[in-house]
């Protein structure tokens, strides 16, 4: 799918104040007279960005902002010269300002956050740096998108809860799927009560990332059998989490719709998880049976520890189970195997049907296009032809598009540090299940029993 937006059709769209995009100007009027945009003392009509980690995954972030007349990309930051010379190109083909470049080492980002022309920034850095860049730019007092991961620590989550509790910056969980179109209008079908009182859900990230995690060439196609320092892209970094972990290590993608639709931390809560590994086999059998690799191949000798099917079972207060599978190491198509089943029906992802008593023939599956598209949600209809060509299926438009109008009012983001911090635990979580057996381990609650009280607010509107 492409990353690429048209640019025309979204400039000619985007105006007045930089509000949202093809808004009419009632909608204008209601989103520039209510409560100030304020950042560093002043309000704001446009949004002046910075991007931490200038990646291929930022490197779509910083399209998204050039497509935008309310947004300015004024610096950025990451120690890849490479990465650093194809963002500044894209920049300049947009015909737009030079940024500041902090290029200098892995913790330049930090001159990066003392630059008093950034309002917000970007985090799409490798995994490890996410939480301490995060905390760095909201004590910095920057709004703060970020990317998603699993987290190393409880101790991390924690971080992110109570300095945004100390600072009051916001942060923004930039997970994607949660606004997939047909992820969007499931959870329309669910908040009109179409599968009932929900029992069960599912996810994933069921990925073949072998080329991804081998690649020694000098783009994303030239897959190989080497990583570390010579690998591309996110062979450099990612691999090695995969020699050293054992557990669901990247759960967000298929946690957060489920988490959204299951009412997580808006009267309901994750209460434990179990988590059980498979045996590795994967990684090893393509370093071996690839052209580059082969059984002598230095590679071929590494054990890996995380299992190639990692399934993870989380208990909720309400009832509900989830089931998550985390399955990047062996061949198989792209998949995130959502499952949604409550006492009167039950839609699944993967062979794209639906059944609901007694609105579809009894024990029999249907087609869901055309439940999807009865309930398409509005964000959608209203947005649907300027996200169609943006990266992931449209659903990179919807994610930055909110964060984007949240940082311009210095608004709560519908995707806030509590639910990054209760997804990000997964992992950590995971890892310890995995480890002791299986046995179940509790989340920590990081809103201290707000949980019970907090509504729900996630896609209630079609503005933003």
């Amino acid at each position: 799918m492409s990353n690429k937006l048209n640019r025309r059709t979204f400039l000619q769209n985007s105006v007045m104040a930089g509000a949202a995009l093809a808004v009419p100007a009632s909608t204008i009027e209601k989103q520039t007279t209510g409560t100030p945009f304020i950042l560093n003392g002043k309000p704001k009509d446009k949004l002046r960005l910075g991007f931490i980690g200038t990646g291929l995954r930022g490197q779509s972030h910083v399209e998204l902002a050039l497509m935008r007349a309310d947004c300015e990309v004024v610096a950025i930051a990451d120690p890849d010269p490479k990465m650093v010379a194809d963002t500044l190109k894209m920049i300049e083909e947009k015909g737009r300002k030079k940024p500041a470049v902090y290029d200098k080492g892995p913790h330049d980002y930090k001159n990066l956050l003392e630059d008093k022309s950034v309002d917000a920034v970007v985090i799409a850095s490798p995994w490890e740096w996410h939480t301490e860049q995060a905390v760095a730019a909201m004590r910095a007092g920057k709004y703060v998108g970020t990317e998603v991961c699993g987290a190393f620590s409880i101790d991390e989550c924690w971080q992110l809860v109570n300095v945004h509790e100390e600072t009051g910056v916001p942060l923004m969980f930039l997970e994607n799927v949660c606004y997939r179109r047909d992820v969007m209008a499931i959870m329309n079908m669910v908040r009109e009560g179409l599968f009932g009182e929900l029992i069960h859900l599912e996810g994933g990230y069921q990925h073949d990332l072998r080329g991804v995690k081998f690649n020694d060439g000098a783009s994303p196609y030239e897959s190989g059998v080497d990583f570390g320092e010579k690998g591309f892209s996110e062979a450099k970094w990612r691999t090695k989490h995969s020699i050293h972990r054992n557990g669901d290590l990247y759960p967000t993608h298929g946690v957060g719709p489920v988490a959204m639709m299951a009412d997580i931390n808006r009267g309901n809560r994750f209460v434990s998880l179990t988590s059980t590994a498979s045996k590795a086999r994967g990684l090893h059998n393509y370093i071996v049976d690839h052209p580059k690799g082969g059984a002598n191949h230095p590679n071929a000798k590494i054990e890996f520890k995380l299992g190639d099917v990692v399934t993870t079972v989380i208990k909720c207060n309400n009832g509900e189970t989830i089931l998550l599978s985390h399955d990047t190491g062996l061949p198989r198509p792209y998949s995130l195997g959502f499952r949604v089943q409550g006492e009167r029906g039950i839609w699944m992802d993967v062979n794209k049907n639906i059944h609901i008593e007694g609105k579809t023939k009894a024990h029999s599956w249907e087609e869901a296009k055309t439940w999807l598209e009865k309930y398409d949600h509005p964000l959608w209809k209203r947005y649907g032809n300027d996200a169609k060509t943006a990266g992931h299926g449209g659903m990179d438009f919807f994610v930055f598009h909110h964060f984007v109008e949240s940082a311009k009012r210095n608004a709560q983001p519908e995707i806030d540090v509590y639910d990054a911090a209760t997804w990000l635990a997964i992992t950590p979580l995971s890892e310890a299940s995995v480890a002791t057996g299986s046995t179940p381990q509790s989340f920590p609650d990081f809103t201290r029993g707000r949980w019970t009280d907090r509504k729900r607010n996630f896609a209630l509107n079609d503005e933003f």
